[in-house]
């Protein structure tokens, strides 16, 4: 891969291939760093830091490559495995504590684009809503009947 910076000789075999398949999926895209961070919601810094292993990008940033470099479905599936495996495999610096019992590797980023934020769930906003239009509606209905009785 010319032009990048080779990857530390000490990588896991499983982030080495992982991060080299990321490099290969932004040069498809003949994007600069600088235009991939406007494409997504990651910055140049970070994309800099995950093509060059020294931070595992976060699922959405791959899922935001795979769709920029115009992965189908079956490739964008192997790219979100390899970065499962990736993850689990990728070296922790030593100034980070290592992580909570029951929890492996690094945690995925919970920040989402706007664009890929999954539709509010159903229920707590709905039914909040759906007992205000229904006390409205007895409201109404009292000032009618009300209405009626005085001018009647």
């Amino acid at each position: 891969m010319s032009g990048w910076q080779a990857l530390p000789d000490d990588l896991p075999p499983e982030v080495r291939h992982f991060v080299e398949q990321l490099r290969r999926l932004k040069d498809r895209t003949g994007l600069s760093l600088v235009a991939l961070g406007a494409r997504t919601a990651y910055s140049k810094s970070s994309w800099h830091r995950y093509l060059n292993a020294t931070q595992p990008p976060p699922r959405q940033a791959v899922a935001a490559l795979s769709r920029i470099a115009g992965l189908d479905g079956t490739d964008a599936e192997r790219l979100a495995v390899r970065w499962e495996l990736a993850v689990q495999a990728w070296p922790r610096p030593a100034a980070v504590p290592a992580p909570a019992a029951g929890g492996e590797g690094y945690e995925d980023d919970p920040t989402l684009p706007w664009w890929d934020e999954p539709p509010p769930e159903k229920g707590g906003g709905m039914n909040r809503l759906l007992l205000s239009a229904v006390l409205l509606l007895l409201l109404v209905l009292v000032v009618g009947v009300a209405g009626a009785v005085i001018s009647g």
